[in-house]
């Protein structure tokens, strides 16, 4: 399996020649390693924790970031099976996060305090897709 845990330079210049001043939502597939991989030195290096405590971690850590910036965990589910699409891809977190604009999503990114709580996010995640999407219109109808 490909492992997708931060974004290369290209997709992150993609996403900022986007609009950015509208809401955005980021659908988030993630994969958990079996034990969390902190860098030699960080004080959680030999703590035994799992993939899944390390993104515990993170998400309690980033909580007050998210919240300050006007975003919000929108919907939260849990993988069951995937109907069309690569068989070999299962999920252990899957959610989607909303952003009152794109700018605020780039303010996380490069915020001190989010940079510091984003290594439990490495530490923890063995591959993701974090997949940007304007709102849309919803209805009683596919496309």
């Amino acid at each position: 399996m490909t492992s997708f845990i931060d974004p290369e330079r290209a997709q992150f210049e993609a996403f900022k020649d986007l609009d950015r001043d509208h809401p955005i939502e980021m659908l988030n597939l993630v994969k958990f390693r079996d034990d969390a991989a902190y860098p030699a030195g960080h004080k959680l290096a030999d703590a035994g924790l799992t993939g899944a405590q390390a993104y515990r971690n993170y998400g309690s850590e980033t909580a007050p970031i998210i919240a300050r910036l006007g975003a919000s965990i929108l919907w939260r589910g849990e993988f069951e099976t995937t109907l069309i699409g690569p068989q070999d891809e299962d999920w252990d977190a899957v959610f989607i996060a909303r952003y009152p604009t794109a700018n605020a999503f780039l303010e996380m990114v490069t915020d001190p305090a989010y940079q510091k709580t984003v290594v439990h996010r490495q530490a923890a995640v063995l591959t993701s897709r974090l997949i940007r999407c304007a709102p849309a219109r919803v209805g009683d109808a596919f496309g």
